[in-house]
């Protein structure tokens, strides 16, 4: 049987809707945000019409993971085989060169809409039925925009009868301030800027699969941001973990570019760990004008390792909150 033209093609609704998903804008005050059907994805994050966070077209395939939501787990797993609770699992590799699946699930998939304000938007997401992941977990992230800008507050409910393995975090790729697109001069506009990263200790890992091998102190060396160096000469793709915190348990990152804009990025107490990417080799078209600063449950290989997993009980939830604020000097 062959189709003609007319009965093979989409129906308007399809083709009119972005390859992203329907687009969820917010505002409040100084800062707007558009977060997208596709991934429950912070698409853009703007503070007085100045870019936070590295945006992309809607209609275009997400460039560098900007904006995930890494759920079930973030970053790199071994082979994608883990073991939970006596039983062993495999992922499909997504990372054919290093061998690792990568960032989770949660991106592929088209999120459920639970609710929408001026200022709020809520998305869901069941974790289908996947042989490599066959727990039943209800994912529901919050965005809502104030005076004091951007808080994300993401729940994980545990819909089965038995505990389920769970990490998260996000993968947000700070704005230098610049609309370079040559990775030449977005290393230079990245050199400008200024990072600090209140951790203790660096993740050291194998250098071809990036996978870790350790933890080591970070006084003395390259990777010690404690106290807001430059990133000129600072090319990361690294973990950090050991962090230092507030007196309610939050642990916060600030990212200060040479326009005067100074981004901050807080977790609360169950952030455990950060990554750092400047992108340094990446291609053109795959280089955002920026660095992606992660906040995260637990770093890589944490469904191998277990290193700071948790264990959602049946019937049980686990909620993580970030929150974004960019001030002008």
């Amino acid at each position: 049987m062959t189709l003609n033209a007319n009965n093979a093609s989409p129906s308007k609704a399809h083709s009119n809707t972005p390859r992203t998903g329907q687009q969820y804008s917010i505002r409040y005050g100084d800062y707007s945000a558009v977060i997208t059907e596709l991934g429950a994805t912070l698409r853009r994050l703007d503070f007085r019409d100045k870019n936070i966070v590295v945006p992309f077209d809607d209609n275009e395939v997400v460039p560098c993971c900007n904006g995930y939501v890494l759920v079930p787990y973030p970053n790199r797993l071994e082979d994608g085989a883990y073991d939970f609770d006596g039983e062993h699992y495999q992922l499909p590799i997504d990372e054919a060169s290093r061998q690792t699946a990568l960032h989770g699930d949660g991106y592929r998939h088209m999120w459920v809409l639970e609710s929408l304000t001026e200022s709020s938007v809520t998305l869901s997401w069941r974790v289908p039925g996947i042989i490599g992941y066959p727990f039943d977990v209800i994912v529901t992230v919050t965005y809502t925009l104030g005076a004091e800008g951007l808080t994300m507050t993401t729940v994980a409910y545990n819909n089965d009868t038995k505990p389920a393995p769970w990490a998260f975090g996000i993968h947000p790729w700070l704005s230098n301030g610049s609309q370079a697109t040559d990775p030449d001069d977005i290393e230079a506009a990245n050199a400008l800027c200024k990072l600090t990263l209140p951790c203790d200790s660096h993740v050291t890992a194998s250098p071809d699969r990036l996978l870790p091998t350790g933890v080591e102190p970070v006084e003395g060396s390259v990777y010690d941001l404690r106290g807001n160096p430059s990133l000129e000469g600072r090319p990361f793709d690294d973990a950090w973990t050991s962090p230092i915190r507030d007196h309610d348990g939050n642990t916060t990152a600030v990212f200060t570019r040479p326009d005067g804009l100074q981004i901050s990025l807080t977790g609360d107490d169950t952030i455990n760990a950060w990554q750092v990417c400047t992108a340094t080799g990446f291609p053109e078209g795959h280089h955002p004008s920026g660095v992606a600063v992660e906040p995260m449950t637990a770093y890589a290989n944490a469904l191998r390792s277990g290193k700071n997993l948790v264990s959602i009980e049946a019937g049980a939830s686990y909620g993580t909150t970030i929150h974004y604020q960019a001030r002008q000097y």
